[in-house]
């Protein structure tokens, strides 16, 4: 099954290029979950070992369709509210306890949640609608946004190129490795806030 899948994204690659990539991860920052971290994994891959798209183009690409997508489903949760991701959440059998656990992230993290939902999994495709439906500032939306996608695009795509000829096993373990890294910035950016404000405080 998974086998069939994965010919059925290298043949879209093959045939539609930057297309699919671009339709891919704009759908799914806008809300649809589909698989873009796996297209752009393929896509660098490709890239890598037969040459069918240039990889600084994946990049390019990737990063400005995540980032439309991502304000898609931004104004989406803005006018839809709490009631559209009720029933987004039927409609696509998201369990409760995600959203849930995405309220938690923005009530604790705010904008910053933006940023970090990009690098865990399950939480990519909700953050622009929960980001829309707590009314978060449009400007700090566009900010956390981009540099969300931006870091999330280039990394995706610099692991499936440097990892050509394994990228099937790089697909596989990419989940736990979201988390690693989701953990990580969370410690930098709450080590800097922390530095910033006794830089306030002192002055």
């Amino acid at each position: 099954m998974t086998h069939h899948i994965l010919d059925l994204l290298r043949s879209a690659l093959v045939h539609y290029g930057y297309w699919a990539v671009a339709a891919a991860l704009l759908l799914e920052s806008a809300g649809l979950p589909l698989p873009g971290e796996t297209v752009l994994l393929l896509a660098s891959f490709l890239a890598y070992s037969e040459q069918e798209l240039r990889f600084p183009w994946i990049i390019a690409v990737g990063i400005v369709a995540t980032t439309l997508g991502g304000e898609f489903g931004f104004a989406l949760g803005r006018h839809g509210g709490r009631p559209l991701i009720e029933r987004y959440r039927h409609v696509f059998a998201i369990r409760a306890a995600t959203v849930a656990r995405g309220d938690r992230l923005f009530e604790r993290y705010g904008a910053v949640t933006v940023f970090l939902a990009r690098f865990i999994f399950g939480m990519r495709v909700l953050a622009a609608l929960l980001a829309g439906a707590h009314r978060m500032p449009w400007r700090k939306f566009v900010l956390f946004n981009f540099l969300g996608a931006a870091v999330w695009v280039t990394a995706i795509c610099g692991a499936g190129y440097m990892f050509g000829g394994h990228w099937g096993r790089l697909a596989h373990d990419l989940r736990r490795v979201d988390l690693a890294v989701a953990i990580v910035i969370v410690v930098v950016i709450v080590g800097l806030w922390w530095r910033s404000r006794r830089v306030e405080s002192d002055s």
